[in-house]
């Protein structure tokens, strides 16, 4: 077998192991599943978002008219912050740790490093 048969039967072999895995891709249960809780987290994020909006109405008025900001207000926007970086970090595979209400409870404070 000279040089340029066995560069061809290997690129035939590298071809053969990479449609073996892209199919085991595929078939993963763990992937599709993995789309599910995505899914679902992104309808979570944009409920997320309607209550981040009307977090900072309410926080705006609050300051307007009372000069002062409302502290389970501000407590409650930090969680927020935190739930949406959360969110953030599993879809962009950073974390394969689910947010609330799946793997974690509901942020206290700041995200943690």
């Amino acid at each position: 077998m000279n040089h340029n048969e066995q560069d061809t039967e290997s690129e035939h072999d590298d071809d053969q192991e990479s449609i073996k895995s892209f199919t085991s891709n595929i078939k993963s249960r763990s992937s599709w599943l993995r789309l599910f809780f995505m899914l679902v987290v992104v309808l979570l994020y944009g409920v997320s978002r309607i209550v981040t909006a009307a977090v900072v109405v309410l926080q705006f008025f609050w300051v307007l008219f009372t000069g002062n900001t409302n502290k389970q207000l501000q407590g409650l926007g930090q969680a927020l912050a935190t739930y949406t970086y959360q969110i953030i970090l599993y879809l962009t595979f950073n974390s394969d740790q689910r947010p609330f209400p799946f793997d974690t409870e509901w942020p206290a404070g700041p995200p943690s490093s």
